[in-house]
């Protein structure tokens, strides 16, 4: 049994980005059989790489890596961003996209600076307060856990800031992209301890992936 100080722990995110993140460390050659399909564990150990994996949600990520309860994680650029935790950002994935964006209802103005010194609803307040402060626009910023697009519905806020993939939520509900905010995929991340002290391990599985991503053997969804 591999001691747990030379285990090299890496973080994968539940859910829809779960068998990309999986897929994308077999190519870049870690053995992956064994976490294809995990079933409900979530602490997994191959022996053969001396490697664990951590499988939790998205979100919670950026907070494994920061502690160093995990060497390395896959995250949404939007997470690190939002979270704002104290990791290093070693690689674009280029998969898992998606894009935010300042929404408004149909028929109303779609001149950003209009709105300036009006309310904003969104689950993601740090994002939307940079984007605004870099627009020079002073918005008071209402966070909401879901739902975010029910808010101009009912007066609670005059616009919202959201992430999108087809668009089909903002339709059916009469919203209107005016701005992008932010383009985000999936980020390789490392604590920065880890970076330092388990570089021997770090570096070489960071170039293999770097190598995956770049020559496009690898098909995320983008």
């Amino acid at each position: 049994m591999v001691a747990a100080r030379d285990l090299l722990t890496i973080a994968l995110p539940k859910g829809t980005l779960y068998h990309e993140s999986v897929k994308l460390l077999g190519l870049a050659g870690l053995d992956i059989d064994f976490i294809k399909e995990p079933g409900r564990q979530l602490l997994l150990y191959s022996e053969k790489d001396a490697v664990r994996f951590i499988i939790c949600r998205p979100t919670d990520i950026p907070t494994y890596v920061e502690y160093g309860a995990a060497d390395l994680g896959l995250a949404g650029k939007d997470t690190i961003v939002e979270q704002h935790k104290d990791v290093y950002e070693l690689l674009d994935l280029k998969f898992g996209g998606c894009r935010f964006v300042v929404a408004v209802p149909e028929g109303k103005e779609q001149d950003l600076q209009y709105w300036n010194q009006t309310r904003v609803a969104t689950k993601f307040p740090r994002i939307a307060e940079e984007f605004f402060r870099q627009q020079s626009m002073q918005m008071e910023i209402i966070k909401l856990h879901g739902n975010i697009e029910l808010a101009p519905i009912v007066g609670l806020a005059e616009m919202i800031v959201d992430l999108v993939s087809t668009g089909r939520t903002m339709r059916e509900n009469k919203l209107v992209p005016v701005a992008d905010v932010l383009s985000s995929t999936t980020r390789l991340i490392a604590n920065r301890v880890s970076h330092r002290l388990k570089s021997e391990r770090i570096n070489p599985l960071v170039e293999r992936i770097r190598q995956v991503v770049e020559e496009g053997s690898f098909n995320g969804c983008c």
